[in-house]
């Protein structure tokens, strides 16, 4: 029994050209006349399909034969190469602007005779009677002693298309979420805090990869000593540390995401001073640089030492926040007491 054919597979081959130009200007056309035959002018090169190209003129002609009868112009390989497959065009420009142009071109013929092939660098291709000289000098090619002559090459590439496949769209990490729902149903959870009378389930293999502060007490708890107390944080405060240590972003809680003005400071911008405190007591810098710049108001609570924001969590956050913190004291202070420590009005 033969065996079951697999899926057709498909491919296309695809020839083309890589086509570019360049104009070379040839000034003092009397002054070149008389180098000798055999004798070029050359251009700059330039680039086209990944090689050097030069546009070479003969004054005196290439071919001795022709005894300087006419002017000679070449396109040559300028760059190391080998079997380089390339269609040119010649273009002696017209300067009267009648737009009559001397047009030489293999692109037309293409079909007919196919691509030159350049065998190695110095290889050209052109013309040895591209233009008769007595014609040339009295024609509207020269102008002002100065010839313009456009150059083409159109370099043959090949490549193979296979099917691509097509492109998968994926969605942005939800690990947060599948972390956040581990605390939600508190499912594995080891350890407990006790905050104001309020508990809290957690994992320690969690907070312990998120906080060197939670790994270090871990370490240094009775493996059956599975409950913490914390006196100095609020439930609500500690309830948006955890929720950010599970789902790395800021808790969207009413009480932590309401608006403020200078007039009348909101409520949530107290407590976002406080997850700010909290954030530097856990050593959370994540944490502590998306509270802080959430809102320079929120340093502006605990600058102005009263009864909005209690004074030790302003000066928790001088302590443990660092040279950022710090520098905002100074900046919202307008200055030190010189003592290294927030300055406060008596």
């Amino acid at each position: 029994m033969p065996s079951p054919l697999g899926s057709p597979t498909s491919s296309r081959s695809v020839t083309q050209t890589v086509n570019g130009s360049h104009r070379f200007t040839i000034k003092g056309y009397s002054l070149a006349k008389g180098m000798g035959v055999g004798k070029h002018i050359a251009s700059e090169s330039f680039t086209v399909g990944g090689y050097q190209w030069a546009i070479y003129f003969y004054p005196d002609g290439k071919n001795p034969e022709d005894h300087s009868t006419y002017v000679s112009v070449f396109v040559a390989l300028a760059s190391e190469g080998t079997d380089v497959r390339a269609l040119f065009e010649l273009t002696l420009l017209d300067q009267s602007g009648k737009g009559k142009h001397k047009v030489h071109s293999h692109f037309d013929r293409a079909l007919e005779s196919g691509p030159y092939t350049l065998k190695y660098r110095g290889s050209m291709w052109g013309y040895k009677r591209f233009f008769r000289r007595a014609m040339l000098e009295t024609s509207d090619f020269l102008k002002d002693d100065c010839l313009k002559i456009n150059c083409t090459v159109g370099v043959v590439v090949s490549e193979t298309d296979c099917p691509r496949l097509h492109s998968i769209q994926v969605p942005e990490s939800d690990i947060g979420s599948h972390f956040g729902i581990l605390l939600e149903n508190e499912e594995g959870s080891d350890i407990t805090f006790n905050v104001f009378g309020e508990k809290f389930h957690a994992h320690k293999l969690v907070l312990a990869a998120r906080s060197p502060v939670f790994e270090a007490e871990f370490s240094d708890r009775m493996e059956d000593d599975n409950e913490i107390v914390v006196t100095d944080m609020e439930p609500k405060v500690f309830k948006a540390l955890l929720h950010f240590i599970y789902r790395d972003s800021l808790i969207d809680d009413e009480e932590f995401v309401g608006t403020s003005s200078s007039s009348m400071p909101s409520v949530s911008d107290a407590l976002a001073a406080k997850l700010l405190a909290a954030a530097d007591k856990y050593d959370l810098p994540r944490l502590r640089l998306i509270g802080g710049g959430k809102s320079r108001s929120v340093w502006a609570h605990l600058s102005d030492g009263g009864d909005t924001i209690n004074r030790s969590v302003r000066q928790q956050t001088w302590e443990n926040g660092g040279e950022q913190n710090q520098g905002m004291w100074v900046q919202l202070d307008g200055g030190g007491d010189g003592e290294g420590s927030p300055r406060q009005e008596e």
